[in-house]
């Protein structure tokens, strides 16, 4: 699962495995150690939940969990849905911008960088 934060947008793109994992699990999470102390880890994570109606996000100072509702999460992991688009409302500090999308094959990169992903809806297409 790849994380990408840019100003108040937060997007995670999944390969194919890690979309069939979602599903079966409930749950994909990703750690990031900062340095060799235990307590320097981050972790970031995507889950789904029958009792959530909206995409929601929880926060604390060691993780951050996207959670989608259950429905959604079926839909779009079942169907040509490209992501889920969400704008959260944040307060005093404006929205944030939440992404989840299937991570798409590179049309610029070779075989190796693009196992696991997504055909590309772009492949074949003339400039």
């Amino acid at each position: 699962m790849k994380l990408r934060i840019k100003g108040n947008s937060l997007r995670l793109r999944l390969l194919r495995s890690e979309v069939t994992n979602l599903l079966e699990s409930g749950r994909l999470e990703e750690q990031i150690h900062f340095t060799s102390s235990t307590d320097a880890t981050w972790t970031y994570a995507l889950e789904y939940d029958r009792s959530t109606a909206l995409l929601t996000l929880w926060y604390s100072d060691a993780e951050i969990v996207v959670v989608l509702p259950t429905p959604e999460a079926e839909r779009w992991a079942k169907t040509e849905q490209t992501g889920i688009y969400a704008h959260l409302d944040i307060g005093r500090n404006g929205t944030l911008e939440v992404i989840v999308e299937k991570d798409f094959a590179c049309l610029d990169f070779s075989d190796d960088e693009n196992v696991d992903t997504f055909p590309n809806p772009s492949a074949g297409a003339v400039c």
